[in-house]
């Protein structure tokens, strides 16, 4: 059964309420309506319905601007620290400069003296009585948080000994809260780690700050660790977390707080591999299965990743899971002829008939999108040639035609100059808008800084 997911900040009044009405809707008892409520947003009971609502707006937070008469260490700590939302180095910068004019920050509060990893200062404050693990400053974290999430170049030796004074107070290795109230908690680990879909950087010295944390005990099973660098080409992180037993155990505290919504951890470990196998990520896989990852059987797809990776013109990936005892599989012609063109199989393609072709334009209208987004500048010239739209839309980071965006959006994204001007060239329209931030080209281009695309919409 499908489910529903929750809004953000869910209330359970409002739960409640809509319990209420379904029961006078069906003629049910509320417990049975609550029952059948708790199982729409994919929840086993109503009480671990509650349990998951109270435990979200408990640790819940979200970005919102700076109030005018912020005090200075607040407007200090929104700067310096990710926050997921708006994280431009130059906000960072602003930080180091307001730090500069003002070095006695770190005095005003324990999550200055945190984020600036000032042992002196931090020691001081323990010293008064201030809290390891209280919440603080402008987003209501704990003092760890903000050392976790900072991205201020400070020294590897102040950020460690800052990290084990406030652990050896009392500090929660694995503390965390839910950002927009999502079900998976963005922990300290998370903090540190970095990454995301924003590309954001990790901590200057990340993996021994991450090292710290899992030695005090943090659970390496960290869900949003684990989403945030998958779209990044290093394995550092994830290295690290095997080290310290991804993969094992129940989850940690976070998964027995709501073992709904939070994944067990061979099943994170499954996401990671699909996401791994469909974008090309040789190296990873090639961890995941050194370390007792699955990587034979079929995906939450239902398609295994062999055929994954041959549906998308991943060769060297097929041969590397052929390796591990994979199977082969036989694609049918639609998907024999998509796998050939993202492969920049000419003879393949060119000997496919025209009635397979026309089938799969009209099975995978905004293929196009795929193959730029996969920086494959021979797929997208036999897709041309083979009639494909050059302005259809859809998704870049996923094989989905859901109207997303265009070829010629995703070239700016990915700045490819060369595709940027074959596409133009084939008759790509940059006046179209996209359909999530409506914006054409040239303002995708000035978003992303793209000055060598921009010249070439001239």
């Amino acid at each position: 059964m499908s489910t529903v997911p929750l809004p953000e900040r869910p209330h359970l009044g409002q739960l409640r309420k809509q319990a209420k009405e379904i029961r006078s809707a069906s003629g049910t008892t509320l417990a049975d309506a609550q029952r059948a409520l708790a199982r729409r947003h994919g929840f086993a009971s109503w009480s671990r319905l509650v349990r998951h609502v109270e435990a979200i707006n408990a640790r819940s937070w979200t970005y919102t601007e700076a109030p005018v008469d912020e005090p200075a260490a607040d407007r200090f700590l929104r700067l310096a620290c990710l926050n997921f939302a708006e994280d431009a180095p130059q906000r960072r910068a602003e930080a180091a400069r307001l730090l500069g004019e003002s070095p006695g920050l770190p005095a005003s509060g324990i999550g200055v003296a945190a984020a600036c990893a000032d042992v002196s200062q931090l020691r001081q404050h323990l010293s008064a009585g201030a809290s390891a693990s209280a919440p603080t400053g402008p987003y209501g974290w704990p003092p760890l948080m903000y050392l976790s999430y900072s991205r201020l170049d400070v020294g590897l030796d102040d950020t460690l000994t800052a990290a084990r004074m406030l652990l050896d107070a009392g500090a929660d290795p694995n503390d965390g809260r839910f950002f927009l109230g999502l079900p998976t908690p963005f922990t300290l680990l998370t903090g540190a780690i970095g990454g995301g879909e924003g590309d954001q950087p990790p901590h200057p010295h990340s993996i021994a700050l991450a090292r710290v944390l899992l030695a005090a005990g943090a659970d390496p099973n960290d869900g949003q660790a684990l989403y945030n660098r998958m779209f990044s080409e290093r394995d550092d992180a994830y290295e690290l977390l095997f080290a310290f037993g991804l993969g094992r155990g129940d989850g940690g505290p976070w998964r027995r707080l709501l073992p709904d919504l939070v994944d067990e951890p061979q099943r994170a470990l499954r996401k990671l591999l699909a996401w791994a196998v469909l974008h090309g990520q040789l190296q990873r896989v090639a961890l995941l299965a050194r370390n007792g990852v699955d990587v034979l059987s079929p995906l939450n797809t239902g398609i295994t990743p062999l055929e994954t990776a041959l549906r998308n013109g991943h060769s060297a990936m097929a041969e590397l899971l052929r390796g591990l005892g994979a199977d082969d599989a036989e694609l049918d012609p639609v998907d024999a002829f998509i796998a050939a063109a993202l492969a920049g199989d000419e003879a393949a393609v060119e000997a496919t008939p025209e009635t397979v072709v026309s089938a799969a334009r009209g099975a995978r209208p905004g293929l196009l999108v795929w193959a730029v987004a996969q920086r494959r500048p021979l797929a997208v010239k036999l897709l041309l040639d083979k009639g494909f739209d050059v302005n259809a839309r859809a998704r870049s980071d996923l094989p989905v035609d859901e109207p997303w965006q265009t070829p010629l959006h995703t070239a700016v994204e990915f700045g490819d100059v060369e595709l940027v001007r074959l596409l133009l060239e084939r008759g790509a329209d940059p006046g179209i808008r996209d359909h999530r931030f409506d914006c054409d080209a040239r303002e995708w281009a000035e978003h992303f800084g793209r000055a060598d695309v921009i010249d070439l919409f001239a």
